[in-house]
């Protein structure tokens, strides 16, 4: 299973993977997560699972003043940036194949924390949707400037200036070319 973590300002998605569903399996991808986000958590908008509904979440949230709430049961669209993600971040990337070694899930979540984590927030635009409004029969859509999760990160006034120069001193270190080389070896060894 892969724990997908989406902050919906700048669109900094985060990932993890884990064998199964179990809850504290769960709790221990946030807290990895936390420690690689470049901001601190506010809130938690997870589905009805119930790897995410249980107490253990629940006392997670309320010892480090995290806002949780949680979408209708059966709309999964309910957390669309989240499911977007699911396609981009991790289908379309690693596939629908079922990972179940240990040996396995290290490799995964060594792509997600390196290689992966630094080519899809340095290098790939996010269209945020402004606003939408019907004429007609038509839907029209307005989406802001496609920017990179990186560079809104740059623009967010809550994040320090100290993490925005440490992101600015590893953006001109990074290769998007070297990055997808790294990630289609390891996606290989998978």
């Amino acid at each position: 299973n892969t724990l997908v973590d989406t902050d919906l300002a700048t669109g900094w998605t985060e990932q993890e993977a884990f064998l199964g569903k179990a809850q504290k399996r769960v709790l221990t991808g946030l807290k990895h997560i936390d420690e690689a986000r470049p901001f601190q958590r506010l809130g938690i908008d997870s589905d009805t699972g119930g790897e995410f509904i249980n107490w253990l979440l629940y006392t997670f949230c309320q010892d480090n003043a995290i806002a949780f709430t949680r979408g209708r049961p059966g709309k999964k669209n309910d957390n669309p940036y989240v499911e977007q993600k699911n396609w981009t971040h991790v289908r379309k990337i690693v596939g629908y194949h079922r990972y179940d070694t240990q040996e396995q899930v290290n490799l995964l979540n060594d792509l997600y924390r390196h290689e992966l984590r630094l080519y899809e927030n340095f290098f790939q635009p996010v269209m945020k949707l402004m606003k939408k409004h019907r004429e007609g029969g038509r839907q029209h859509r307005v989406y802001d400037t496609p920017q990179t999760p990186y560079q809104r990160v740059l623009a967010s006034p809550y994040v320090s200036e100290t993490k925005k120069q440490e992101f600015r001193v590893l953006y001109t270190t990074l290769n998007p070319a070297a990055l997808r080389r790294k990630i289609e070896l390891k996606l290989q060894t998978l």
